[in-house]
């Protein structure tokens, strides 16, 4: 395949914006907030799951707390209304007030019994309200941080497609110039070659490979016509001539 040597060069280029556009890409794919926000995002995942569940412990500790103090002013009601009987002189009988006596008894050791349970569930639910509080707290902190990586990482994305979106419009005009079989040999070396799929003949060193040519390699090239394309015998890559190409 023959291309006239202004076109060849030309290609030099377009394989500069492309590994330009190429760069850009892979430090849009690597920026440190990715990291950041991925790691946020399962600590903030973790921290919402414990809120959750730090949330309904709390529910079922208010929960135990009603029923707790209910059955206090159960028992305290029955009390008073016994205390009340006791105290009218209407219970005559001997026995009726032995019974009534002994439930008094009974109802206010009951009630003493209930209130201490009504202090441990309290202080349960304090302690979980405690915590609670903390893991809401450290969840809002690492939802703040998420927050702001992104808004960095959005930042420094729009920085890097406004570039990209420059080196794009180039390449466009760069690649209209070329023509359509030289861009289509281009394009496939480039898919063969990592994305490099021209270079410079440097101090007879490919720069694609950076390995020097050999003698018999670099007579071959002397000797072609300026408009063949040549290719590197290493990397094949298309190797362009140049004045600093030590031939």
């Amino acid at each position: 395949m023959n291309a006239a040597p202004a076109d060849q060069l030309r290609l030099l280029d377009l394989q500069a914006l492309d590994s330009r556009i190429d760069l850009l890409a892979h430090k849009k794919r690597t920026l440190p907030e990715n990291e950041e926000i991925d790691r946020l995002g399962s600590q903030l995942a973790r921290l919402r799951d414990l809120v959750v569940a730090a949330e309904t412990e709390e529910s079922d500790a208010a929960r135990d707390q009603a029923k707790a103090e209910q059955d206090v002013d159960q028992v305290r009601t029955r009390a008073e209304r016994d205390q009340k009987r006791l105290d009218s002189g209407h219970v005559t009988s001997p026995k009726d007030l032995e019974n009534l006596q002994r439930e008094v008894t009974s109802l206010a050791k009951r009630q003493g019994d209930l209130e201490e349970v009504v202090l441990e569930v309290m202080e349960r639910r304090e302690e979980i309200q405690g915590r609670l509080g903390r893991l809401v707290a450290e969840r809002d902190e690492a939802q703040a941080a998420r927050d702001a990586a992104e808004a960095r990482r959005g930042a420094a994305e729009a920085e890097i497609d406004t570039e990209a979106d420059a080196a794009g419009k180039q390449r466009t005009v760069v690649a209209s110039a070329i023509p359509a079989d030289l861009i289509k040999l281009y394009e496939r070396i480039r898919e063969q070659s990592h994305g490099v799929a021209v270079a410079p003949l440097f101090q007879r060193r490919c720069e694609g490979c950076r390995l020097e040519l050999g003698i018999t390699d670099l007579g071959a090239i002397r000797a072609a016509a300026p408009d063949a394309i040549v290719r590197c015998e290493n990397c094949r890559r298309i190797l362009v001539r140049t004045a600093e190409s030590g031939l």
